[in-house]
């Protein structure tokens, strides 16, 4: 049954809602001592050392107390190695973590959350080729 307009301004209120508490939330907090400049030299350094998008969010989180990138640049990490050009290649990436879910089930036959993990990323690989 389609909806009415009142259901599709109630949603669309709601929505509107969300994204102003997630603005608010995400406001550079006052206790960071590094400086945006400082944290993307971080992030180029860390993905010169071969570290992915995922794992630099977690050094900057542990070793230099940045609760979040994307709160203090506007942008993501992801966005801000695709602007120097040093995104690893996903599809290596994929290819990496599918291995290691493969050894590990070979030893591990009744892991079945990992069954589910090997199958995603192969998803995944495969949404990569098309």
């Amino acid at each position: 049954m389609p909806k009415t307009n009142k259901e599709v301004k109630s949603e669309e209120k709601e929505t509107e809602e969300k994204k102003e508490k997630i603005e608010e939330t995400e406001q550079k907090p006052d206790w960071i001592k590094l400086k945006p400049a400082e944290i993307e030299s971080k992030i180029h350094e860390l993905a010169k050392e071969g570290h992915t998008p995922e794992k630099i969010g977690l050094i900057l989180r542990d070793k230099f107390g940045v609760p979040k990138v994307k709160s203090i640049l506007n942008k993501k990490i992801s966005q801000v190695l695709k602007k120097e050009d040093l995104k690893q290649d996903s599809k290596n990436h994929s290819n990496n973590k599918i291995n290691n879910l493969k050894r590990h089930l070979e030893k591990n036959k009744t892991d079945y959350s990992a069954k589910r993990s090997l199958t995603k990323n192969l998803w995944v690989l495969h949404a990569l080729e098309k």
